[in-house]
């Protein structure tokens, strides 16, 4: 299993990590443009007793999980978007439903999000973007 983190702890270019979240807002799956062709994503806003983040889901994974659920994400990877480090599962990740008690409730979640100083995109190995 990845290294766990939290949510404060998040950065872009992290791979592999294990995390534990509760599912704030859940979007339904939808197809967007990438450089690589289409692909089907859903979005959504996942937290911990850290702070919050947008998580994206990809292919198969996407439109998986409903909001008010906890679970706990494995081999997840972290990109910047709009300064905002933000969550990613893949068809590498693993998606584990949790107890309720595992994660914070809703209304202890902070509003935080974990900042990122820099806009630079980090480099991502091309094996791993074939993955997808």
């Amino acid at each position: 299993m990845g290294r766990e983190v939290k949510i404060k702890d998040l950065k872009p270019g992290m791979d592999n990590i294990s995390i534990k979240v509760r599912i704030l807002e859940a979007g339904k799956p939808k197809v967007i443009q990438t450089r690589k062709g289409s692909r089907i994503i859903s979005e959504a806003l996942v937290g911990d007793e850290t702070g919050r983040t947008r998580m994206t889901l990809w292919g198969k994974k996407a439109g998986s999980i409903k909001a008010g659920e906890v679970i706990r994400l494995r081999k997840a990877f972290v990109t910047v978007f709009r300064g905002v480090a933000q969550l990613n599962i893949g068809k590498q990740g693993e998606i584990v439903k949790l107890d309720d008690s595992e994660v914070v409730a809703s209304n202890k979640i902070p509003e935080t999000s974990p900042k990122v100083e820099s806009h630079r995109r980090p480099y991502r190995r091309t094996s791993f973007r074939k993955s997808w």
